[in-house]
């Protein structure tokens, strides 16, 4: 690893694939960060690049002049799934740390050599699991930690959206070449990731069964997974690309012996919503108050965070090898128990 750099310093970033998450979260957060500045933009559209607004950053249109730049320390991933693999590896032999989106690769045998790459490279890696820094996420893992939902014995999340093929003009979420998969691989990591950081336990089991419903697009539009962790809880996800946006479609809810607690509308991309615990005796319902400096963007959180374990020359909090497991225990979900009915 680098060693350990003056406080002053801010971890220079190249965001490379500008879609609407650089767009809307990534670069907003580097801008408002204490330790991390962007530097760099990287897309192959030029005209995306255009239209970011971020006085100062170089942009570029090929990752290979963004490794040459000397000011970019760092970089965050956020092109399609099929690039991510190639990309780390790239990043870590010119010496650039790696933050990559979810799903951190398609397969678990791209996900180890990304893992490799860094190791060789003596670079950090992180994917960007930015539900696990949401303020109301990170309270709950305090409140299990301490006790106050007892014994949880079943964890749940609905996470869905909808998503048409004419969602973007250029919609490669819905392309098997691009992602991979369709609702599964895309938004199942999330919660894979955040029941195992809230609860921590580590899943032992997975089943899933997809559906093509109601998109006739080539991937699924529609998933559920159950499994059980190694504690004996069990958990169960719903994600979907063909759930109304109308609807309520984001909640987390762990079930104790002493309380139930459910979160509301805090899986996403900003901070806010609602976090309550209901009483197992009384039935009564109280709310989790959230200060206005711990419930700040997801994204400027993990943002931070990473840059302060480069600045400061220790580990990441979370290791890539766990990463690597979760690609790996979704790719055997998904091979061992899938269904998928065409589209009527």
């Amino acid at each position: 690893m680098l060693e350990a750099r003056p406080a002053a310093h801010k971890l220079g970033w190249a965001v490379v694939g500008c879609g609407w998450v650089a767009r809307d979260y990534v670069i907003p957060a580097l801008q408002g960060s204490r330790n991390a500045r962007l530097v760099a933009l990287c897309d192959s559209d030029a005209e995306a690049l255009i239209r970011i607004q971020a006085d100062g950053a170089v942009r570029h249109t090929a990752l290979g002049s963004v490794l040459a730049d000397r000011s970019v320390e760092a970089v965050y991933i956020a092109t399609p799934n099929h690039l991510h693999a190639a990309m780390t590896e790239a990043c870590a032999a010119a010496g650039k740390h790696v933050l990559c989106e979810k799903p951190m690769a398609v397969t678990p045998q791209e996900a180890l050599r990304m893992v490799v790459a860094c190791q060789r490279g003596r670079v950090h890696y992180a994917t960007a699991f930015d539900q696990r820094h949401h303020a109301a996420h990170r309270r709950l893992r305090t409140l299990v930690k301490e006790g106050v939902l007892g014994t949880v014995t079943q964890a749940r999340i609905h996470y869905a959206c909808w998503l048409p093929a004419d969602w973007t003009p250029s919609n490669w979420r819905i392309d098997p070449e691009q992602a991979g998969g369709g609702a599964m691989i895309d938004l199942a990591p999330h919660g894979l990731d955040l029941l195992e950081m809230v609860l921590g336990d580590e899943w032992q089991s997975l089943t899933a069964m997809t559906q093509r419903r109601v998109h006739g697009y080539p991937v699924d539009d529609g998933a559920v997974l159950m499994g059980q962790f190694k504690s004996g809880t069990l958990g169960l996800l719903q994600v979907a690309y063909n759930c109304p946006d109308a609807y309520p479609r984001r909640t987390l809810e762990l079930i104790g012996t002493r309380a139930r607690a459910l979160a509301y509308k805090t899986m996403g991309q900003t901070p806010g919503g609602s976090l309550s615990l209901t009483d197992a005796r009384s039935g009564e319902e109280t709310w989790i108050h959230l200060s206005p400096d711990e419930d700040r963007s997801p994204f400027l959180h993990q943002l931070e965070s990473f840059s302060a374990c480069v600045l400061d020359g220790r580990p990441q909090p979370f290791s890539p090898d766990r990463d690597v497991r979760l690609v790996g225990l979704l790719s055997r979900a998904n091979h061992s128990g899938r269904a998928f009915p065409p589209c009527h």
